[in-house]
């Protein structure tokens, strides 16, 4: 679309020839539904679907079939299905699919754990339809008049809202983010009624404490729905980083930023997955996992901000070297009790001292008091190989570690040699997605690093009696 022609209407449509677009690696595109009844009315077909599902599955071992899970809706198809039926409802039924799926492998079906990684990365998109509706409802009948073009193929996709890029009538390029409708007046409805579809299905980790999931699924989901917010973290970022030669955020186009909508300068650069290729120096790689682990440890500690969706979506590599940071929807508070707490755990990972760290992980909530001593000792062994790059001296091999799957051996190990199933505890959910997400961005790209000096330094730079700087 570019300006206007004499046939238009009110809403924006045009029956002219429009503007070819390049196709993106979203998901299908399916109309969002807006309605609480609407979406209710599709967790209802979910749940019954789970029902049938589990009815045939029954029938099928009466006659001899076999599975090794313990519920009868452990499937394949049913798993494949769930994820679909997420993807296409956008919003707070496929964020809570998300964190679902950032559980460790041992407490979700393999099925199910597959099946929902995908919602990681992609999510259907609108169609024009909506996207021209979302745009008359932020900016008026005439909003194509914002604007010296638009392009209505999105380029990124999410659970809350897709990404749009428009020109602007004095020659700025921006990144539109635009809500998904409906999302934002039916997060507590959705979030209630799926987890209760998925615990009547059984899908959900035996121990696991639903309400405190549930709560914090609210909260970041309803913090996410609010632009504003985010356009108002993405300007407390750019004051902590401002300074700073290695990082780059967008400027906000505030004239067209409403509740429901997100205008950014567009920035241009190679995705950082793409260092994971050949090509790349291994100066590069290690200078920006370098950068990764020092923001994470400076969100944590220096900011009291930290955003807590390190997809590679969310990074950018630009043209002079910078690392941009692209989204700062999912952002968390960082309450202080809490960064007191990590930085008594992560200094008694250095040192590796374990009768520290089980006084750390028990302040958190990982440990409880009736907790036998095998499951301590195997959690402070699980803590200690998670963390591993904490305590190790010099530059720590992310590609040659293999963090990931030695944890997941572990994990195993917790779970079904001591029978310790608990999920962690809810307010580390988004945290730890951010640890975790950090240390898989630098396994991906195949970055060394020196984590224990710059945890060391920022350590430094922030105790309580550091001098200002």
């Amino acid at each position: 679309m570019s300006g206007r022609d004499d046939d238009e209407d009110d809403n924006g449509n045009d029956n002219h020839q429009r503007r070819d677009t390049k196709r993106t690696t979203t998901g299908n595109r399916t109309r969002v539904p807006t309605s609480r009844i609407e979406r209710f009315a599709r967790i209802g077909l979910l749940t019954g679907e789970f029902a049938i599902s589990g009815a045939a599955e029954s029938v099928k071992r009466a006659f001899g079939g076999s599975s090794s899970d313990d519920s009868v809706f452990f499937n394949t198809q049913g798993a494949e299905r769930l994820a679909k039926r997420l993807a296409r409802m956008r919003g707070a039924a496929m964020k809570i699919g998300q964190m679902i799926s950032l559980f460790d492998e041992e407490l979700l079906p393999k099925e199910f754990a597959e099946a929902l990684a995908i919602l990681r990365d992609s999510a259907d998109t609108m169609p024009e339809s909506q996207v021209r509706k979302s745009l008359v409802t932020a900016y008026g009948s005439q909003w194509w008049k914002k604007f010296e073009s638009f392009d209505f193929e999105p380029i990124a996709a999410a659970s809350i809202g897709q990404v749009h890029t428009g020109m602007t009538k004095d020659g700025k390029e921006l990144a539109i983010k635009i809500q998904y409708p409906g999302v934002a007046e039916s997060i507590e409805s959705d979030v209630r009624n799926l987890a209760t579809a998925l615990q009547a299905a059984r899908i959900l980790p035996v121990g696991l404490d639903i309400d405190g999931i549930v709560d914090e699924a609210q909260r970041q989901l309803q913090q996410e729905a609010d632009y504003l917010l985010e356009a108002d973290y993405l300007r407390r970022y750019k004051e902590q980083l401002g300074d700073d030669p290695r990082y780059c955020i967008p400027d906000l186009y505030d004239r067209l930023c409403t509740p429901r909508m997100l205008a950014m300068e567009r920035l241009f650069g190679v995705p950082l997955e793409d260092l994971a290729g050949a090509g790349h120096d291994q100066r590069v790689r290690d200078e920006m996992g370098a950068t990764l682990v020092e923001l994470l440890f400076r969100e944590l500690f220096e900011f009291g901000l930290m955003q807590t969706d390190p997809n590679f979506s969310n990074y950018l590599l630009v043209q002079d070297g910078k690392l941009g940071l692209l989204d700062f929807g999912s952002t968390s508070v960082i309450d202080n009790d809490l960064s007191v707490q990590y930085r008594a755990l992560f200094l008694a990972l250095i040192d590796r001292d374990r009768d520290r760290i089980k006084a750390a992980i028990k302040d958190i909530g990982f440990l409880l008091a009736d907790d036998s001593a095998a499951v301590r000792e195997c959690l402070i062994d699980l803590f200690l190989l998670v963390f591993s790059p904490m305590g190790f001296e010099g530059e720590f091999d992310f590609a040659e570690a293999n963090i990931m799957s030695r944890t997941q051996e572990l994990g195993m190990e917790l779970a079904f040699k001591h029978g310790h199933m608990r999920a962690p505890p809810a307010h580390t959910m988004f945290l730890h997605r951010k640890l975790d997400g950090t240390v898989l961005l630098c396994t991906k790209i195949k970055a060394r690093v020196n984590v224990k000096q710059i945890l060391k330094k920022v350590l430094a730079d922030t105790a309580p009696n550091a001098p200002a700087s």
